[in-house]
């Protein structure tokens, strides 16, 4: 008797569903928490396998190895007379992209091209569904010819066509624009106290924006810095390998700097983003530092304010994500927005890429004047 023949499915080893790209996923987290290091990286990974029986008899953590070569994302270098394990700029890349999938992966349902919208209508960049009459100054490429076509054969006739100025409708264009946007992350020792790992998730988030920006906005402009005692600019291949050092937290430098990287924009929209989880601690006075870790200290949140007011005065936005919960620095934060004008987040570490995507959103639609 025929009929058919029920047996358990076995998934192929290839695509998302594959052993390798099941291990790189994890071993690109553990890159992002061990700074770029690959052995260490690799070590943990191991640790994890014996703890949780991640690989099987026919494929196992040294094949892992051997994949992750023949496929470029690391490779050998000899430093110092010795050979080290390094990521490639493959395996950066793919870093990137496998942040924004993770923080950011709603976009995908998006299908706009690639710039910011804004409010405004009429010489733009983008087609739109609205129609109108025809202006002086409007472009040929605007006129709808099946409307306009349409309106000429009411107006006049089939028989004698005709087409005047008063039958062409156009097509409205929806203006867009660039932001130039500044990635502050806090790099002060106090990331990593307490037992808790607060840098790993803010080199996530700018990694995310740093990809979404290149993919999906890639007229825009996005500068990383980092702040501690000093503040100074990193490069987007440098960020899978930042550090958090024995340093105090130095906003006014951090600020400052954002600000001289942004008046060398000429776009109108501006913004920065401060991802911190603690007070201003530190000034640099000509050579030498203030620093004060002992509650909030007066010179130096005034300090940090006046350059707050400054960046109201420049138009330019400060969103502050805090990654901590104490009362004191939230009233600290409140006045630092109020000066500002700007906006101020109270997240956990699993909720800050939702935060700094919905802001990122929302700064896009700026006037533009």
């Amino acid at each position: 008797m025929r009929g058919h023949r029920f047996t358990k499915y076995i998934p192929p080893e290839q695509g998302p569903n594959s052993k390798f790209d099941q291990l790189f996923d994890i071993f690109q987290q553990l890159l992002l928490m061990t700074s770029g290091d690959v052995s260490e990286a690799m070590s943990w990974l191991s640790q994890l396998d014996r703890q949780y029986n991640l690989t099987n008899d026919s494929y196992g953590i040294g094949d892992f190895f051997e994949d992750l070569k023949k496929k470029g994302y690391v490779t050998e270098e000899k430093q110092e007379g010795e050979s080290k394990l390094i990521m490639t700029p493959k395996a950066e890349k793919s870093i990137r992209k496998s942040a924004l999938d993770e923080i950011f992966g709603k976009l995908k349902r998006s299908k706009s091209g690639g710039n910011h919208h804004t409010p405004h209508l009429g010489a733009g960049d983008e087609l739109t569904s609205d129609i109108r009459d025809f202006q002086f100054g409007d472009t040929l490429d605007q006129i709808s010819m099946t409307e306009s076509i349409k309106n000429a054969q009411v107006n006049h006739g089939i028989g004698d066509f005709m087409l005047m100025e008063n039958d062409l409708e156009v097509v409205e264009r929806e203006q867009k624009t660039t932001t130039a946007t500044v990635v502050m992350i806090d790099i002060s020792h106090s990331m990593i106290l307490y037992g808790e790992d607060r840098i790993t998730p803010a080199k996530k988030v700018a990694l995310a924006l740093a990809e979404l920006i290149r993919t999906k906005y890639p007229k825009d402009s996005l500068d990383i810095i980092v702040f501690g005692n000093d503040a100074w600019q990193i490069q987007l291949k440098d960020l899978p390998y930042l550090e958090v050092g024995p340093y105090h937290t130095n906003t006014v430098a951090g600020l400052e700097l954002a600000m001289d990287i942004l008046r060398r924009k000429k776009t109108r929209n501006k913004q920065i983003f401060m991802i911190t989880d603690g007070k201003p601690t530190c000034l640099k006075e000509g050579i030498r530092y203030y620093k004060n870790s002992f509650g909030l200290d007066r010179k130096i949140i005034n300090k940090t304010l006046t350059l707050a007011a400054q960046c109201r005065r420049l138009d330019i936005p400060v969103t502050t994500f805090m990654i901590a919960t104490d009362p004191y620095l939230k009233q600290f934060v409140q006045n630092f927005t109020q000066v500002n004008n700007g906006r101020a987040y109270y997240s956990n570490l699993q909720g800050l890429g939702g935060f700094v995507l919905e802001d990122f959103q929302r700064n896009r639609r700026k006037n533009v004047k």
